[in-house]
C-alpha cells in the first residue's frame, strides 16, 4: 500500500514541477528525486526482506526521510509565495483523503488526482501532493512499527537461521 501511495507522489510530483518549477532550476531535481527516492527505496526494502529485516527497516527509513525533505520542499513553494497550507483536518484535505479509496474498497491511482491537479491552481495542487505525501508518510510508519516489531520478535536472517540449525541438529541427536 505505501508503495502505491508513494508511486502517485512521483507522478504526481514530476507533473508538478514540470509544470510550476523551473527545468533548470536544482530544486526541480531534487523535488524529483526525492519523489523518486522515496518510491524506489520501499521497493528496495521489499526486495530485501527476504534476507535482511535490518535493510528492509533501513531502507524503508530512507524512503520515509526522503519523502519528508519533499514535504518542506511543497511547504516552501507555499510559504515563499505567501499561499495558504491546509490545515490536516481542513475540508479539501479531508476530501483528498476521501479520494484516497475508490468503491468497493479499491485503491486510489495517479488517474484518481489528475482531474483535480491539473485544473486546479498551484497552490492548490501542491496542498493535494501534500495530503498524499502525508498518507504515504502514515502509511510508511505503520509499515516501520510492524517491521520493527517483527525484528525484535523475530531477529533478523542470521538468527532465524542459526535457531534453525540449532533445532536440526538437537533433533538429529535424539535419533
Amino acid at each position: 500500500m505505501s508503495y502505491g501511495k508513494a508511486e502517485i507522489v512521483y507522478d504526481a510530483t514530476v507533473w508538478f514541477c514540470d509544470r510550476y518549477i523551473d527545468k533548470r532550476s536544482r530544486t526541480h531535481d531534487q523535488m524529483v528525486q526525492a519523489a523518486r527516492s522515496g518510491k524506489q527505496n520501499i521497493i528496495e526494502g521489499s526486495m530485501a526482506s527476504g534476507t535482511s529485516k535490518e535493510t528492509e527497516i533501513k531502507l524503508t527509513n530512507v524512503a520515509r526521510a526522503s519523502l519528508e525533505e519533499l514535504l518542506a520542499d511543497y511547504r516552501d513553494f507555499l510559504r515563499v509565495r505567501g499561499k495558504r497550507l491546509w490545515q490536516k483536518n481542513s475540508k479539501e484535505a479531508l476530501y483528498v483523503r476521501k479520494l484516497g479509496y475508490g468503491s468497493h474498497g479499491t485503491h486510489a491511482s495517479y488517474g484518481t488526482y489528475e482531474p483535480l491537479l491539473e485544473t486546479r491552481p498551484s497552490d492548490v495542487a501542491a496542498n493535494i501532493i501534500i495530503c498524499l505525501i502525508h498518507q504515504t508518510n502514515y502509511l510508511l510508519d505503520r509499515q516501520l512499527r510492524a517491521l520493527e516489531r517483527a525484528f525484535l520478535e523475530e531477529g533478523g536472517l542470521r538468527e532465524r537461521m542459526t535457531r534453525a540449525r540449532l533445532q536440526a541438529r538437537s533433533g538429529s541427536r535424539r535419533l
